[in-house]
C-alpha cells in the first residue's frame, strides 16, 4: 500500500482524496518508480473535472512525475534500478510510487534534478513539439501565445526568443504580464484591457502572425483564426476556457492552417520521445530557457493545488513535493 491522491467520481477539486492505494507489482515492460516530485498541468483539472472522460475509476491523477527506479517487471532493458528518471502523459504522478511502461521513461542528467524533471518535463516538452516541431520558428517569424505567463507559456515563449522570433504573449494580469515580458515575450497584451486581435494587428501593420499557440479555447479560438497571417499556423492543444464548438472551426479563414495537437502525438516512438527530451535539457542547460517554479505544495494538498490553478493563481511551473 502507499499513499495516493484518488480521485473516484469527476467533479471538483473537492472530490480528489489523499488516502491509501493498493500498487500491485510492475507488470513486464514496467518499472516501478519510487517518486520524489510530481508536476501539476492544466490537463489534471480536465481529467478530474470529466471534461476528458477517464476510462477507469477510481484512478489516480498525475501526468508527469520523477523519482527513482526502485523494482523492475521482466523483459525491461531501457532503465535499471536505482537510476533517476522521469515521465510525462502517463497517470499515476499524484502517489508515492508508480508503475510505468520503461520505455516511457527518461533517464535524468546529473545536472537536471527531480524537481526540475518533475516540472518541466510535460510543459517543456509540449513547448518543443510546438516551436520546434508544429511551427519551426525563427528570424523573421511571430508568434502570439496565449496564456504567456503560464507554465508552457513562459518555457515557449523564452524558447521562441531564442530562436529569433518576434513573440507576442497575452496575459490576463499585470503581474503576469510583468512575467511574461521577462520571460521571451517582445509584447505582452492584457485582454482584460484590450481587445488582442486589434492589438496584434498594429503590432503586424495589419499582416497577421505566423503562429498561434491557443490553449484557452473557447474565448479565443476566433480571434486568434483572424490574427493568422496568410498560409499561418494554428496550434490548438487545450481549452481552459471550454471545448471549442465544432461549428466554430468552419470560421477559419482560407489558406490558413489548423493543427490540433497533443504531446503523445509528438512522443510516439521511444526514438521521438528522447529526441524532445534531449533538446528541452539542452535548451535549459544552455540557459535561454529558465524554468519558473513559482508554487510548491505538499501532495496531499492537490485540491489546493487545482483550486489555485483554475482560479488562475498560479504562474511558471508547479510541483508536489512527495
Amino acid at each position: 500500500m502507499i499513499k495516493a491522491v484518488v480521485l473516484h467520481t469527476p467533479g471538483g477539486p473537492e472530490n480528489l482524496s489523499w488516502e491509501d492505494w493498493d500498487l500491485p507489482p510492475p507488470a513486464a515492460g514496467e518499472a516501478r518508480v519510487r517518486q520524489t516530485f510530481a508536476g501539476l498541468n492544466y490537463v489534471d483539472t480536465y481529467l478530474r473535472s470529466g471534461r476528458y472522460p477517464l476510462a477507469t475509476l477510481p484512478v489516480v491523477l498525475g501526468r508527469e512525475a520523477a523519482g527513482v527506479v526502485e523494482t523492475l517487471g521482466d523483459g525491461v532493458d531501457t532503465v535499471r534500478v536505482g537510476d533517476r528518471v522521469a515521465y510525462s502523459s502517463h497517470l499515476g504522478g499524484y502517489a508515492e510510487a508508480n508503475n510505468v511502461p520503461a520505455d516511457r521513461l527518461v533517464s535524468l542528467p546529473d545536472d537536471v534534478s527531480d524537481e526540475l524533471a518533475a516540472a518541466m518535463m510535460l510543459k517543456g516538452m509540449t513547448a518543443q513539439f510546438l516551436v520546434r516541431q508544429t511551427r519551426p520558428l525563427g528570424p523573421g517569424d511571430t508568434l502570439l501565445y496565449h496564456a504567456a505567463a503560464g507554465g508552457v507559456g513562459l518555457i515557449a515563449c523564452q524558447w521562441a526568443k531564442h530562436l529569433g522570433a518576434t513573440v507576442i504573449g497575452t496575459v490576463g494580469s499585470a503581474d503576469k504580464a510583468a512575467r511574461a515580458k521577462a520571460h521571451g515575450c517582445d509584447h505582452v497584451i492584457n485582454y482584460n484591457e484590450e481587445d488582442f486581435l486589434e492589438r496584434v494587428m498594429a503590432l503586424t501593420g495589419g499582416v497577421g502572425v505566423d503562429f498561434v499557440c491557443d490553449a484557452v479555447g473557447r474565448t479565443t479560438i476566433e480571434k486568434s483564426m483572424q490574427a493568422l497571417a496568410h498560409h499561418g499556423v494554428l496550434a490548438s492543444y487545450g481549452a481552459a476556457s471550454g471545448q471549442v464548438a465544432p461549428e466554430t472551426w468552419a470560421k477559419m479563414p482560407p489558406e490558413r492552417f489548423l493543427v490540433k495537437t497533443t504531446l503523445p502525438g509528438y512522443t510516439k516512438t521511444r526514438e521521438q520521445l528522447l529526441a524532445a527530451a534531449n533538446d528541452l535539457f539542452a535548451v535549459v542547460r544552455s540557459g535561454a530557457v529558465r524554468i519558473e517554479i513559482n508554487q510548491r505544495y505538499a501532495l496531499k494538498d492537490a485540491a489546493q493545488a487545482h483550486a489555485d490553478l483554475e482560479g488562475r493563481k498560479t504562474t511558471g511551473s508547479t510541483v508536489f513535493v512527495i
